[in-house]
């Protein structure tokens, strides 16, 4: 039954794109394929007894201790697929940067709010993954712990927020298409990008039921961003637009800052012109190092 509603979630929810108290030990398997500049190869972690997957590109060029971007796929979505859909190894060889694309287990990603997937239905530790994950690609990779970022889409987009309620490891997150479900208790401040669609009907931008099976009813993106605006201690929000474009931005203490982009009419999509969701949330990263 799982397995039949997961499905039907995949198929509807992402059409566009798509803890336990123990310890936890993390480590890479030294069989995974050899990362040269400007490639990709898969990597393996071992986490909390099960082999997790994740692909890993580094920038043909770069000068010192490089920047990371975690890439979360949506629903029904892989690394793989969000590494050819989105367009960040181009971004990242030309930027310099790393860009990581984690595998959600079956598809998804546990986001909070019962969302989603199989790995919702399991309580898949996915915070304690990524984090870990990260932590092993500092140490590894002479990643810059001040510049570390985390961007997803739709499913993957409510689990970038899960990270920045639970965790300090991210200097700034963008969220696509998607909400926040956690709970966010003790959140730390952190640098926030939401891109959404006007007329997104899966996840919606007024926070009323979405359509599809995981009918997700999120709170409305503005609150969401008056949320993080509170948590960085912003100034007023100031809003611009451009044809059909209307951008919101609040700078905030320490330098960061929590922007919102709304393109009229757009449904639940990475939008690739008008704008370019990659190069945006990018410069938008780089503005806002740790």
């Amino acid at each position: 039954m799982v397995a039949r509603v997961f499905a039907l979630l995949c198929v509807l929810l992402t059409l566009a794109a798509c803890t336990g108290s123990r310890e936890r030990t993390a480590h890479t398997d030294d069989r995974a394929e050899p990362v040269t500049p400007g490639t990709t190869a898969t990597q393996t972690l071992d986490f909390d007894g099960a082999a997790r997957t994740f692909r890993l590109h580094l920038p043909a060029r770069s000068a010192g201790d490089l920047p990371l971007v975690l890439m979360l796929h949506g629903g029904a979505g892989s690394g793989e697929q969000a590494e050819l859909a989105y367009g960040w190894n181009a971004q990242a060889d030309r930027s310099g940067f790393a860009v990581a694309y984690p595998d959600g287990v079956g598809r998804a990603w546990n986001a909070g709010g019962g969302c989603c997937g199989s790995a919702a239905a399991d309580q898949v530790d996915d915070v304690g993954f990524l984090s870990a994950l990260v932590r092993e690609l500092i140490d590894t990779w002479h990643i810059d712990p001040r510049r570390v970022y985390v961007a997803g889409m739709s499913n993957g987009g409510m689990m970038a927020y899960a990270l920045a309620c639970r965790t300090d490891l991210f200097a700034a997150i963008g969220a696509v298409s998607a909400t926040s479900l956690d709970a966010c208790e003790a959140p730390k401040p952190v640098s926030v990008m939401h891109i959404h669609g006007g007329a997104d009907r899966l996840v919606r931008l007024d926070g009323e039921r979405g359509t599809g099976i995981a009918r997700i009813d999120g709170p409305p993106v503005e609150e969401v961003a008056a949320f993080w605006r509170a948590v960085d201690d912003c100034g007023p929000a100031s809003t611009r637009t451009e044809g059909r474009v209307s951008t919101t931005t609040a700078t905030c203490a320490a330098g960061r800052a929590v922007t919102t982009v709304v393109k009229d009419g757009a449904g639940h999509q990475w939008p690739h012109t008008d704008p370019n969701a990659t190069a945006l949330l990018w410069q938008f990263f780089a503005a806002h190092p740790g």
